[in-house]
C-alpha cells in the first residue's frame, strides 16, 4: 500500500483536506511531528513525501531552535534524486525550491519595497494558459485560496512557475514531474484557519492592523465552505500527477 508521509512542524499546521484525499485513494498516511523529536522517514517506491507549513523558514537553516530542518533539506533532495512524489506547502515549497538550488527573501512591495505580509483569502491565476499541466486548466477562472506568509520564493532554474497571486509572484511551481510547491493553503478547514487566527494574532496585525483578526474570520466565513469543492479538485489533480 502507497504512504503519505507528512513532515509537520507545529500542531497547528495539520495536513488537513491532504489526508481526506489520500485515505479516499488507498494510502497510508504516516506523521511525523520534527518538531516533536521524531525521526524522518525512510523513503521507499510508491510513497509520497508532503512537507507542511511553519513560522520557521529558511533563514533558521543552522540553527540550535530548528536543528532538524537541515536533515530535511536533505530528505527533500534525496526524494528528488529518487523520483519520489513530493508536495511542499508553504515553508514546504520554500524548503523545496531551496533543496533544488533556488532561495527565499522578504515579500517587498513592488512600489515602497517595503516588507509585505500577504494574508487572507485572495485569486491565483496560471502564468501561461498554453502550460500542458492539468493544473492550468482549474486556475482558468477565479481561484480563490488563503495566503498565509510573509516571504517570497526564488525559483531554480530546473523550476516551471504554473501560477501566481496579484502579490506575489512564485504561488505555484513544479520542479520536474514529480515535485509541486505550493505558497498558498488549499489543505485547511474551519478549525484550522480558526486556530491560526487565535495563535497567530502578531502576524495578522502586522498585515491587517487590530481589525485583522475580525477580518479574517468573516473571509473563512465566505470562502471556507465555497471553495471547498474546488479546493478538493485541485488537490485530487495533484495526486493524479503524481500517480
Amino acid at each position: 500500500m502507497s504512504r503519505l508521509l507528512v513532515l509537520q512542524h507545529l500542531a497547528r499546521e495539520r495536513p488537513g483536506l491532504f489526508v481526506k484525499v489520500a485515505k479516499e485513494r488507498g494510502f497510508t498516511v504516516c506523521t511525523f511531528r520534527l518538531d516533536l523529536g521524531d525521526s524522518l522517514p525512510e523513503l521507499r517506491n510508491g510513497d509520497l513525501l508532503l512537507v507542511l507549513g511553519g513560522p520557521m523558514g529558511i533563514r533558521d537553516l543552522g540553527t540550535s531552535t530548528y536543528p532538524w530542518l537541515i536533515e530535511e533539506v536533505g530528505l527533500i533532495k534525496e526524494a528528488l534524486n529518487q523520483g519520489i512524489g513530493l508536495i511542499g506547502v508553504c515553508l514546504g515549497a520554500q524548503l523545496l525550491a531551496y533543496a533544488a538550488g533556488g532561495d527565499v527573501e522578504r515579500l517587498q512591495d513592488e512600489v515602497s519595497h517595503q516588507p509585505l505580509v500577504e494574508i487572507g483569502w485572495d485569486n491565483i491565476f496560471p502564468q501561461s494558459l498554453d502550460n500542458n499541466c492539468k493544473l492550468t486548466t482549474l486556475l482558468d477562472h477565479s481561484f480563490p485560496v488563503l495566503h498565509w506568509h510573509g516571504d517570497r520564493i526564488l525559483l531554480p532554474n530546473t523550476a516551471e512557475l504554473i501560477a501566481s497571486s496579484y502579490r506575489c509572484k512564485e504561488q505555484l511551481f513544479s520542479i520536474s514531474s514529480l515535485a509541486y510547491g505550493i505558497q498558498f493553503h488549499v489543505e485547511i478547514d474551519d478549525e484550522m484557519v480558526n486556530t491560526w487566527i487565535i495563535e497567530d494574532q502578531k502576524f495578522i496585525s502586522s498585515a491587517l492592523g487590530t481589525d485583522g483578526q475580525s477580518i479574517l474570520k468573516q473571509q473563512q466565513k465566505e470562502f471556507g465552505l465555497k471553495t471547498l469543492e474546488s479546493r478538493l479538485e485541485f488537490l485530487n489533480t495533484l495526486f493524479d500527477l503524481l500517480n
